[in-house]
């Protein structure tokens, strides 16, 4: 008797959904086919899980291959992150695939065995122009700008534990100071248009707020962010759904409704307003301060760099976002086709500087895809003084590459605000996956700098590097991205200074 209930209470069912069907006029296909239509959307819905486990390969999926993020997921857990029987890659055909020049001989190098080694910045942040709290970063890789909204309470408060325990800093995004950040982590404080946590109540920006957060917080520096890879030249974009109550008293914001950031500050409103801005930060906190930017038009960046060539005023660091996009909610026009790739865009920028003998002076940062080992390689040898790492550091702690970032449904619990779904994060053991991911990476690092023969990777230049052209040639990374002699590599006080410091 109970079965029959049940099966005529589902049978009703099934009648009620085939006559809404029929009957609604959003979906002609569920008109057509009644009860039959919903297993298309069904299959739309599961269509990333589907590829990512069954139909790809290891190196089809993007925006990272199953290889890449096996290698991640190894690599946070302190497994075997190795591979057998050599590359799946088709290198012999790929057009544009770099290989790293071994050396056979080598001086002396950094014990590449022990899992703690330190692998420290070959620059001082804010030391070329004197900031009161100029420091050397202990770690060349570190975690991107990722807000508290856009990540989960739990995921920040995961991250900034791993970057303790790493001895990495911390970006905070442009979401502002949280208490999810204060666990023991050095932070970076992002600045947007928005100014979340130092403006005044119309917007704009506020001195005094800013000082206090400083002040109560481990702020090693301020980063302005002009743009970013995932939506440059819109401002930042948090989902309504994502806008808690908790959110929207931290930023001082409606909850509920999409928090749309302008796309340009109101601080500043030209390069050269902006170095004013930069100059009043630096001298309020005595924090090193830089920008952090997509690469699009050009202009900015050779003002910019005249500016600061007739010193006196200038950024400390200079952050470029790849525009392969991120975390970030946007339109897919933005995240495919607006703003240069990061080797690309990277590689111009640094051109613009090397030209005016400025890039001992500057931190180069890059974001982008760069928390791979090979990608970081590259990026180092074209110039990068460190690396931000973010969609893979949330690899680390759990992420599954879902892409549900920009609907609050993330299974993993990451890029949420749901309660239920953020709780599944276990804090303590991902922070430490965190950690064991980041120090893996620097040893990683380590490995291949001795490969080449030299003890750091900034120590790496573009002649290290070739990018091949199929199996039929292959031109130095310089030559492929127009670098003259010595771009790319660190003046001979600096290289001197961090051969030292690693070897002996």
């Amino acid at each position: 008797m109970r079965a029959r209930s049940i099966g005529a209470a589902a049978a009703t069912g099934l009648v009620l959904v085939a006559a809404r069907d029929l009957l609604q006029k959003k979906h002609t296909l569920l008109r057509n086919f009644p009860l039959v239509g919903h297993a298309r959307y069904v299959l739309e819905t599961i269509g990333p899980e589907l590829r990512q486990y069954i139909v790809t390969s290891n190196d089809e999926e993007r925006p990272f291959s199953r290889d890449q993020r096996s290698w991640i997921y190894a690599s946070a857990k302190g497994e075997n992150n190795y591979f057998g029987f050599g590359t799946d890659n088709d290198i012999e055909h790929i057009q544009g695939h770099a290989y790293v020049k071994q050396r056979t001989f080598a001086g002396v190098l950094p014990d590449l065995s022990d899992p703690q080694a330190a692998l420290p910045s070959a620059k001082v942040l804010g030391g070329p122009r004197g900031r009161a709290k100029a420091f050397r970063p202990a770690s060349v890789i570190n975690i991107s700008a990722m807000s508290l909204g856009s990540l989960s309470g739990a995921a920040v408060t995961a991250l900034n534990k791993g970057a303790a325990l790493a001895g990495t800093m911390q970006n905070t995004g442009e979401g502002g100071l949280s208490p999810y950040h204060l666990n023991g982590g050095d932070l970076v404080l992002q600045i947007g248009t928005s100014y979340f946590g130092c403006r005044n109540e119309d917007g704009t920006f506020n001195l005094d707020k800013l000082k206090a957060i400083v002040a109560g917080a481990p702020v090693k520096a301020i980063e302005i962010k002009l743009s970013q890879g995932a939506k440059p030249g819109l401002g930042g974009m948090l989902p309504g759904v994502k806008v808690t109550d908790e959110i929207a008293g931290i930023r001082g914001i409606p909850a509920g409704k999409d928090c749309v950031s302008p796309s340009r500050h109101t601080a500043f409103h030209d390069v050269d307003s902006m170095l004013d801005f930069v100059e009043l930060l630096a001298t309020e906190t005595g924090l090193p301060v830089g920008i952090k930017s997509a690469i699009g038009e050009m202009d900015f960046w050779e003002e910019l760099a005249t500016l600061m060539e007739r010193g006196g005023r200038g950024v400390d660091f200079v952050t470029v976002d790849g525009g392969e996009g991120g975390t970030g909610a946007a339109p897919l026009v933005f995240a495919d086709s607006v703003s240069l790739p990061f080797r690309m865009g990277f590689s111009r920028v640094y051109a613009v500087f090397a030209e005016r003998n400025l890039t001992d002076d500057i931190t180069f940062i890059g974001s982008g895809k760069l928390g791979l080992p090979e990608n970081a390689v590259v990026a180092f040898a074209l110039g990068v003084d460190m690396i931000n790492v973010g969609r893979e550091a949330m690899l680390s702690i759990g992420c599954i590459q879902a892409q549900k970032c920009h609907t609050d449904k993330c299974p993993t619990g990451i890029a949420t605000q749901n309660p239920w779904l953020a709780r599944g994060i276990d804090v303590p053991s991902k922070g430490t996956r965190a950690a064991t991911y980041l120090r893996t990476l620097r040893r990683e690092l380590l490995k291949v700098s001795g490969a080449v023969g030299v003890p750091h990777p900034s120590l790496i230049t573009p002649t290290d590097i070739d990018i091949l052209n199929g199996d039929y040639d292959a031109r130095s990374l310089g030559n492929v991205y127009g670098y003259k002699d010595g771009w790319g590599s660190l003046g001979p006080e600096l290289a001197h200074e961090i051969a030292e410091l690693l070897t002996t």
